[in-house]
């Protein structure tokens, strides 16, 4: 067999070092893909990067009745994003029969600025998930948040990959009866509580019970919490804040533990 000579070797690792540099970008903006914390050591610390990851899949399921509610809560987090882009909202028109539109005025209560907000709306679950992959491969949002009827594992694959390769939060909404196996970096339940009211009875902070089920590197918790929408801030609910909410292999459940 030939030996290379010292000129195909130079070849080669020129070749390498090209290839290198073209996969630098796509590398580095991975690295620097920021994390969307909850500001809620509580939540912060069962996450592996201190927040939703970055560059990654991040499914919310509510529960039963609590779609409009799990909705608010994708968008009181979207409200803690610092970064001045549009946010991409995929809707399929098909899917909307419980919660409709986005509602301006009830978007800035939650602290985001409708103007950011660009809606695409699809008729097919193909669509959908056409829509989802383009937003974030052109990496033009600051995020890219959707809802979806199904998603099997491989559909939950590319969207993962897509989100990884692109450094951008995916928020995706799915309901509870069609659930299967995914990709996705964290599933969240979520559920809708009493909101917390002020001295007129007026409502103040709207409250949602979370449950951290999956969470790739991370480990699974479950919190009541409440949103200042003037602040942009998560706190544990004032009522529970002085027990222990969250809860690490072997601790019992937040209903079980009220309970007894």
């Amino acid at each position: 067999m030939a030996q290379p000579t010292a000129l195909s070797m130079m070849r080669n690792r020129a070749e390498v070092a090209a290839k290198l540099r073209r996969l630098l970008p796509k590398i580095q903006a991975l690295r620097n893909a920021p994390a969307i914390p909850f500001g809620v050591a509580a939540i912060d610390h069962y996450l592996p990067q201190g927040g939703l990851a970055g560059g990654g899949l991040h499914e919310f399921v509510p529960e039963a009745g609590a779609t409009p509610a799990a909705f608010g809560f994708i968008v009181a987090l979207l409200a803690r994003l610092s970064q001045p882009h549009p946010l991409f909202l995929v809707l399929p028109s098909y899917g909307r029969r419980d919660f409709g539109r986005p509602y301006g005025h009830g978007l800035s209560a939650l602290g985001l600025d409708p103007r950011r907000l660009i809606l695409v709306e699809t008729a097919h679950r193909n669509e959908t998930l056409w829509a989802l992959e383009e937003a974030l491969r052109s990496r033009a949002p600051s995020a890219v948040v959707g809802a979806i009827d199904k998603l099997d594992l491989k559909s939950s694959q590319r969207l993962q990959l897509a989100a990884t390769d692109a450094g951008l939060p995916l928020l995706l909404l799915r309901p509870a009866q069609n659930l299967e196996s995914s990709a996705a970096a964290t599933r969240w339940r979520v559920g809708a509580r009493q909101a917390a009211r002020d001295r007129f009875g007026l409502f103040v902070r709207p409250r949602w019970h979370l449950q951290l089920e999956r969470c790739r590197n991370g480990r699974p918790g479950e919190w009541l919490v409440e949103y200042d929408h003037v602040a942009h801030r998560f706190s544990l609910a004032a009522a529970l804040a002085d027990h222990a909410l969250s809860r690490s292999a072997g601790e019992k459940p937040l209903r079980q533990a009220h309970r007894s």
